[in-house]
């Protein structure tokens, strides 16, 4: 073929049928009609000699040619609004885009500050924040969807040797009880006091339950005799559960800043024991950084941490060779 056989708003709406599952849907997200999108897959197909959608289903389900073609066709438009990122550049953070990724706790109550203080220094940068799962975060910055972001958890396996993974902060996992528990009115307790608890959690495949249950392990202390009361769904509501007195709960120390000053909640000490996560950066060094993304790493982030080798995020975009292994740091950071 000697010319390119389809257009970026044809790949644009393939992506977008893809996502939604339907024509209609695929329409109203990209705020055209349905009949145009149908007539741009058409001649897309006509132009291509092959069906790109099996069409005997309610739902709209891509054909092998049709996956092939999404494949290459998020490629194709993650490279564009690189290159567009990169233009926007040359006017020195006068303007452009930075998307920062973020795990549930760190994107709901560490980056809207993070984001506050980079909005204050450059008012014209555009910054979209995206909060999903840890692997779904490191799929975005592998991909080249997000420019850089900060996790809870262990990045995807597969995307280990591919992104840059940097230990940047601890993040505490403190005990929080009703402030009218009859423990809160201990100093500190002791190990088997858990064991009398009823405790409100995330479910048992989140990160931040994995981390709980083996940092408490590591102290001798068995996670599967705790007595888990319900499993919700957020923080906020694990927090609203623990302050009606319906139990007690680990969760970040980040999100509890208010209810303490309030004093609606307490915060229980253990004996000889703190349940602790490392929080990292994750980058990809083989996709092009923006002068937003750059600020941000320089100036925000180390505004945010204590660690006294996390003074300058520059070194997160030097293309060394270096590998973190994520597991003996974590441990390493967790029994210090």
């Amino acid at each position: 073929m000697s010319d390119i056989p389809f257009t970026l708003d044809q790949l644009r709406i393939l992506k977008a049928i893809s996502a939604e599952g339907s024509f209609k849907r695929a329409a109203d997200s990209l705020y055209v009609s349905q009949p145009a999108v149908s007539l741009q897959v058409q001649n897309l197909e006509k132009q291509l000699s092959v069906p790109l959608f099996d069409r005997g289903g309610r739902r709209a389900k891509l054909t092998e040619a049709g996956h092939l073609l999404l494949n290459y066709g998020e490629k194709i438009i993650s490279l564009c609004q690189e290159t567009c990122r990169a233009l926007e550049d040359l006017q020195n953070l006068q303007g452009g885009t930075l998307i920062i990724g973020a795990s549930q706790t760190t994107g709901t109550y560490l980056l809207p500050r993070m984001i506050g203080l980079f909005r204050q220094k450059y008012p014209d940068v555009s910054v979209q924040l995206q909060v999903h799962s840890t692997r779904r975060t490191s799929w975005g910055v592998a991909n080249g969807q997000v420019d850089l972001a900060i996790i809870g958890g262990e990045v995807p396996a597969e995307l280990q040797d591919t992104l840059k993974i940097i230990p940047y902060a601890e993040d505490e996992l403190a005990l929080i009880l009703p402030a009218f528990h009859p423990l809160a009115q201990v100093e500190t307790i002791q190990k088997e006091d858990l064991y009398k608890l009823q405790f409100i959690t995330l479910d048992s495949q989140s990160t931040i339950r994995k981390v709980i249950d083996k940092v408490l392990a590591q102290y001798e202390i068995d996670p599967k005799r705790l007595k888990v009361e319900m499993e919700l769904n957020s923080i906020e509501a694990i927090k609203n559960a623990v302050q009606s007195g319906l139990g007690a709960a680990f969760v970040s120390t980040t999100a509890i800043e208010k209810e303490l000053q309030m004093e609606v909640l307490h915060r229980a000490k253990i004996n000889d024991v703190v349940v602790k996560r490392i929080l990292y950066v994750i980058i990809n060094p083989n996709r092009y950084c923006s002068k937003a993304a750059e600020a941000f790493s320089e100036e925000i982030l180390p505004e945010f941490t204590t660690e006294q080798d996390f003074s300058s995020l520059s070194r997160i975009y030097l293309n060394d060779t270096e590998e973190i292994d994520i597991d003996e740091t974590l441990e390493k950071h967790i029994l210090e």
